[in-house]
């Protein structure tokens, strides 16, 4: 075995409150390649999930029913995996000192 590192630097991520996690999140739905589609988790169009189009009607409403029951298990958001700092997976680009971004046409 091999001792796992504790990293200092790493952030504790509070969990949500339960009314935080019944909320839908707010998302902009995006067109989606020929063979994909959204289904809904909740009504309204809320709490989107991605799902390849070729389902039958069956595994459609079976798959729906299975990611309803796990609903909470899903990251709906970068914030809402437990234990990562958004930080952590946020992409920078780190410039020298001497140097400043440029627009480049």
């Amino acid at each position: 075995w091999e001792e796992s590192t504790l990293h200092n630097d790493l952030k504790v991520i509070e969990p949500k409150t339960q009314s935080e996690e019944d909320e839908p999140p707010k998302v902009e739905l995006k067109e989606l390649p020929p063979y994909l589609e959204y289904a809904f988790l909740g009504d309204n169009g809320e709490w989107p999930v991605i799902i390849a189009k070729d389902l039958s009607s069956k595994e459609k409403t079976d798959l729906i029913n299975v990611l309803k029951t796990r609903k909470k298990a899903i990251a709906w958001k970068l914030t809402d995996i437990k234990g990562i700092d958004p930080e952590f997976c946020s992409h920078k680009i780190l410039l020298e000192e001497e140097h400043s971004p440029k627009v480049q046409s």
